[in-house]
């Protein structure tokens, strides 16, 4: 069934419900929340917001790691039926302004930064402004919809409120306001707006409803079985639809307790799971690898662990193996995009294991994938290769103000594009052969980097690999493999080569191979594979490599 609940009705079932359990853990600093503390700091939160100038369809921006009020914020705006906008935390000064200016933003709440990323400073470049006016009376001829900057924390900056002054604000609005406002919000309106990775062109606001999340995240949760017991270690980024739908609607839709980990540590990931008892995991095979790997992973008790998520891009056969056997866990796998909620596919936790290392599963409830031929528009044959294509409850309302990027993008029978190929089995489940744009055409032989980078993981002291094009004056394109070795492994490229002479066809085997360090990613943890050209260019460059 698919649920009417919006996020704010959600959150307050269970403060009736099970108002004394956790629904909020920070392990590594012992902050806990109970879901009816949790739910009274969100009211506060809210009609701080609301006498700041927010109200129904309001952008309200947030840009930060998954800091405690990173969610109070969130059902806060979900609350007054305004739209919460994520930021991506790796966004440089001209993305940050651009997506404050094309969703016409009118709060942007900020944390201190993230790695080399001072967001304070960055904030005050795009609102110089801020220097000298007074809080809530912003004015700036480039951004005419800002009005506030607030400071997620207790410090103080100039222009800017922070969270102690909103909840202090929201002290002098009436209840009656906030729950005239919530008596208005529908689960068919937009509730979070996400801006696409942009791996490709301009990011795009991606609308969604909190009837497309809230049951994306119910379904994902029926899936692995999960009930009001389970405790899920939240790792992956919340502005991303993994960590916001997947993880934290899961968890709000099932009363579960969500373990959360502000930025993405193996170390504090394993010291999580192992003193809340988690009993899931999620995270990008990155993250995995991390984990399995970490010198100390060995001192942690990871029995407790029983299911979760391995998603955000293809996911090595192997590396499934080695997690399920290490920490316990049956992993599934969702596959979709941000368009689509994000889960349009889904193993089951009762699939068996091929299934579930082999494939993306099978259709989510309430919802039609067909595979389509690109050429044809016709839906293709079990076994026959074609576009990932999705109708249901999870497709966008739209892209922001983009109603021609919608309509490339949402053909005219309802169903949405993914740009990703995939092949049914007689089975009913999918399996994920590349994007579009990924496959490799050598002489015009059509090559998928996924077929590949699975061969390729075989081989022993290769911690991760991607394969990209590289270009070819001779044949258009050539094979390139990008690989990550284990620790105190030593490897040539001959070996690679050697590895596949013999096993998988001579245009498929690597021409160029090259030992890096780490990929090009995405905030959200995934891999730019179109970035990976421009690299292996440098890279024969430097190393006098001649491109045939």
């Amino acid at each position: 069934m698919l649920y009417e609940r919006t996020l704010g009705q959600w959150l307050e079932h269970w403060a009736e419900t099970t108002p004394d359990k956790e629904y909020i853990v920070y392990s590594d600093r012992n902050l806990r929340f109970t879901w009816s503390q949790f739910n009274r700091r969100v009211d506060d939160m809210a009609k701080g917001l609301i006498s700041i100038g927010v109200g129904r369809g309001t952008h309200v921006g947030i840009w930060a790691a998954n800091v405690p009020d990173w969610l109070t914020l969130l059902y806060a705006c979900a609350k007054i039926g305004a739209v919460y906008v994520t930021v991506n935390t790796n966004y440089k000064q001209a993305e940050l302004e651009y997506l404050c200016e094309n969703s016409d933003m009118h709060t942007l709440c900020i944390v201190n930064g993230e790695k080399d990323s001072d967001f304070v400073q960055m904030t005050y470049t795009m609102l110089p402004e801020l220097k000298t006016c007074e809080r809530g009376h912003l004015k700036s001829k480039r951004f005419p919809h800002m009005r506030n900057v607030v400071y997620v924390g207790q410090e103080k900056h100039r222009g800017m409120y922070n969270t102690a002054e909103i909840l202090l604000l929201g002290n002098n609005v009436e209840d009656e306001q906030l729950d005239t406002l919530k008596s208005q919000v529908t689960c068919h309106d937009v509730v979070n707006m996400q801006y696409t990775s942009g791996t490709t062109g301009f990011p795009k606001g991606v609308m969604l409803t909190h009837y497309n999340i809230a049951n994306n995240g119910y379904l994902t949760g029926e899936h692995m079985k999960f009930t009001a017991d389970d405790k899920l270690c939240v790792c992956v980024p919340l502005f991303h639809c993994f960590g916001v739908v997947l993880a934290t609607m899961n968890c709000l839709t099932h009363g579960c307790t969500e373990v959360m980990v502000e930025r993405f540590n193996p170390l504090v990931v394993l010291a999580s799971i192992h003193k809340e008892r988690c009993t899931a995991l999620y995270g990008v095979p990155t993250m995995f690898i991390a984990e399995l790997h970490h010198p100390m992973f060995d001192m942690f008790d990871m029995s407790s662990l029983r299911t979760g998520i391995m998603a955000g891009s293809l996911c090595p056969v192997e590396l499934m193996k080695q997690v399920e056997e290490k920490m316990y866990m049956k992993v599934t796998s969702v596959y979709g995009l941000t368009e689509t909620s994000p889960g349009m596919t889904a193993s089951r936790i009762d699939d068996p294991f091929d299934v579930r290392c082999n494939t993306v599963g099978h259709d989510f409830e309430h919802t039609e994938v067909r595979v389509i031929d690109p050429e044809t528009g016709e839906e293709c044959p079990v076994g026959v290769q074609g576009e990932m294509c999705n109708r249901g409850y999870n497709n966008m309302k739209g892209y922001y103000k983009n109603p021609q990027a919608t309509a490339e993008v949402i053909d005219k029978n309802g169903f949405l594009h993914s740009g990703d190929l995939g092949i049914k089995d007689e089975d009913g489940n999918y399996r994920i052969t590349g994007r579009i744009k990924d496959m490799i055409i050598r002489g015009g032989e059509n090559i998928y980097p996924r077929e590949i980078e699975e061969f390729l993981y075989k081989l022993e002291g290769v911690k991760d690999v991607q394969v990209a094009g590289i270009p070819s004056k001779k044949y258009g394109e050539e094979v390139g493999a990008f690989i990550i070795l284990k620790e105190g492994v030593d490897l040539h490229e001959s070996d690679v080569r050697d590895f596949c002479t013999g096993k998988i066809s001579r245009y498929k085997i690597p021409k160029y191979v090259f030992f890096i360090d780490e990929f090009p990613m995405t905030g959200s943890g995934k891999i730019q594979k179109f970035k990976l050209k421009d690299v292996g260019l440098q890279l024969c460059k430097e190393q006098g490599i001649e491109i045939i």
